[in-house]
């Protein structure tokens, strides 16, 4: 995992600048550097890139990576796991090679097959860009989910591209406006990475499973663009329960072992809930149970949001020591901390979690823990989130199932899963807008433009179709785009196997009956795990995720500084996003509020602070 950057241009590129702005995101490759200029009749572009060494430690891997004849080079941030098949296939066409490196495999499946059928046989996580010299062109392309980041801005004819858009921004030196729909989103609906856009107007983002050509013997920038890949959502028809699990639990190990292949010590990130849990055991598998396997867990001093038991659970089940990673600190610290997270991150985030997971990072950058793989997708891909079952039951009284629907509702009720955990906070942004009547309009004059995203399921929409959205728009993308930049923040690379593609194109078409069913969520892959999984663990109700009270610490840890910052100048204020007076109220509401009780929740506050601590991060590049 690395960091790519470049410009194309039509004028003389300004070499020191280029250097200066390669500095902004040198903690994605702090191994090595490297900037490779390169001109065509009609066209100057440079190739920068951050080297963050997974594979083959040695200069072999150095890029900008030219191909061997000298027809083309690539810049690449990622992994693509099954190199080593690829490069078998392509040593049987002819091909040879000179590292050991999954870059110059994609580099040479790039100029043997083209980038069709080479993007086609690619597994895993990537971003780049490829020089073509044969057919006279760039290309860019990003992996299936966007799990790799590649932004762009185009003016003047000068295209300019990194992997974060921070660099974009010292490349370019101008300011630039809030783009006030996904400022909207973020405000009144938590929501982050729903398109291409970002939080800067003209800053985009190339879309997931596509690819990108810039046409060299054209006279003007145009960004082709073509995708290449959609979740399939073909019927899939089960037979037998026992045949099903057998297949998702070859497929999610499979998936595990590509991403085991690393020549640096490696992790994961065990939170003692089903998701983790099976990925430990699963690379204890596949590794051997004598292979040094490094578990790290976040865990807190606070008993409401201590995972150790369960931690402690898994830990003695694989004979294995845990590094226990108990995150104190304090409110305080947590909003100054706030200000770093927000500017690696390039955007606000959504809670102060996010600050423990930057903390966490640093804690696998002191234990040498270089790759860490995650549970991230699993809840997109099996429905382990409450609201899936809210949409189940819709879409059964929609289809006129009425028992089904109630018999439905009482096996997870009776299970005690899912239903008592509902919370009108959390839930409010899924409902109706005339649910939330008398909710305190923040809105400034800038943004009384602002389209609200439909977030709940439509009558025509199935459940697998929602799964979809949230895959492609509502969760994944802000999920994974937080990780890459956190874990990059501290050059780690965290790796996803439940985003294996085949793993998505096997379980979102599944009947949802595979999914939600006799009171549990993620059905079939507790099923598939069962030799593999303490009971304890494969059939937990309680898994919460890595708890902080922030209620509590908006309400009164922080009071204060929240109350501060409300009535400061903000620049929130002077810039029409938010009305000072309302904001204030709403905080004193909240404030009033029982706690756990109300209809406000964290977020209504958290998300304006969040957005004040941003604009202070970025204020020199934003316009007013």
């Amino acid at each position: 995992m690395c960091g790519i950057m470049g410009i194309i241009s039509t004028t003389t590129i300004n070499r020191e600048l280029l250097q200066a702005a390669s500095k902004t995101q040198l903690h994605r490759g702090p191994d090595a550097q490297q900037i490779r200029y390169y001109s065509t009749p009609q066209w100057n572009f440079a190739f920068g890139h951050q080297r963050l060494s997974i594979l083959d430690l040695s200069e072999s891997g150095t890029q900008p990576m030219e191909y061997s004849d000298g027809s083309g080079s690539i810049i690449y941030n990622g992994e693509v796991y099954n190199y080593r098949e690829m490069r078998k296939e392509l040593e049987r066409e002819g091909c040879t090679f000179r590292s050991e490196t999954d870059t110059e495999v994609i580099l040479t499946a790039l100029h043997q097959w083209g980038i069709e059928k080479a993007i086609g046989k690619f597994n895993g996580m990537w971003a780049f860009a490829w020089y073509d010299k044969i057919h006279n062109r760039i290309v860019f392309a990003r992996d299936r989910l966007g799990v790799k980041p590649l932004h762009f801005y185009m003016e003047d004819n000068q295209f300019y591209f990194a992997s974060e858009v921070k660099t974009i921004l010292n490349m370019v030196k101008r300011k630039f406006s809030i783009n006030l729909q996904t400022f909207g989103e973020y405000l009144f609906q938590s929501l982050l990475e729903t398109s291409t856009k970002t939080f800067f107007e003209k800053i985009e983002k190339l879309p997931a499973a596509h690819y990108g050509v810039l046409d060299l013997s054209e006279e003007k920038i145009n960004l082709k663009l073509s995708r290449y890949w959609d979740v399939p959502l073909n019927p899939i028809e089960v037979h037998n329960e026992a045949d099903l699990a057998e297949e998702v639990r070859e497929l999610f190990l499979d998936s595990v072992r590509l991403q085991l292949r690393s020549d640096v010590p490696m992790g994961v990130l065990l939170s003692g809930g089903l998701d983790s849990s099976s990925i430990a055991s699963a690379m204890q598998k596949i590794m051997g149970r004598d292979a040094e396997l490094n578990l790290i867990s976040a865990v807190s001093n606070d008993a409401r949001y201590n995972e150790s038991p369960h931690i402690d659970k898994m830990s003695a089940y694989l004979n294995l020591p845990v590094h226990k990673v108990n995150l104190k600190f304090s409110p305080k610290q947590a909003l100054k901390l706030l200000e770093r997270v927000c500017w690696h991150n390039d955007e606000p985030v959504g809670s102060f979690s996010n600050v423990a997971h930057f903390l966490l990072m640093e804690k696998a950058k002191e234990l040498g823990i270089t790759v860490i793989l995650s549970g991230q997708g699993a809840d997109e891909l099996l429905c382990g989130y409450r609201k899936y079952l809210g949409f189940y039951i819709k879409d059964l009284i929609n289809r006129k199932k009425y028992a089904d629907a109630v018999r439905t509702a009482y096996s997870f009720w009776k299970n005690g899963t899912v239903i008592n955990q509902f919370s009108f906070s959390d839930a409010k942004r899924y409902l109706p807008s005339f649910v939330q009547r008398g909710h305190i309009d923040i809105s400034g004059d800038a943004i009384k433009h602002y389209h609200s995203v439909e977030l709940g399921m439509t009558r025509e929409m199935s459940v697998q179709e929602r799964q979809i959205a949230d895959l492609t728009r509502y969760s994944i993308p802000a999920l994974t785009h937080f990780e890459d930049r956190i874990s990059m923040s501290w050059s780690r690379e965290v790796r996803v196997p439940f985003l294996d593609n085949r793993l998505v194109e096997k379980l979102i078409p599944l009947p949802i009956e595979w999914k939600l069913n006799k009171g549990w969520t993620k059905y079939i892959f507790r099923h598939s795990m069962k030799s593999m999984l303490p009971e304890e663990i494969l059939w937990r109700k309680d898994k919460q995720g890595f708890g902080i009270p922030q209620e509590t610490w908006l309400k009164h840890e922080l009071r204060d500084e929240v109350r501060n910052i409300f009535h400061d100048d903000c620049l929130m204020y002077k810039m029409g996003l938010v009305k000072k007076e309302r904001l204030i109220k709403l905080y004193n509401t909240y404030c009033n509020q029982p706690q756990g009780k109300g209809t406000l929740g964290y977020k209504d506050v958290f998300n304006p602070l969040a957005i004040e601590i941003w604009l202070r991060q970025f204020e020199n590049h934003l316009s007013n």
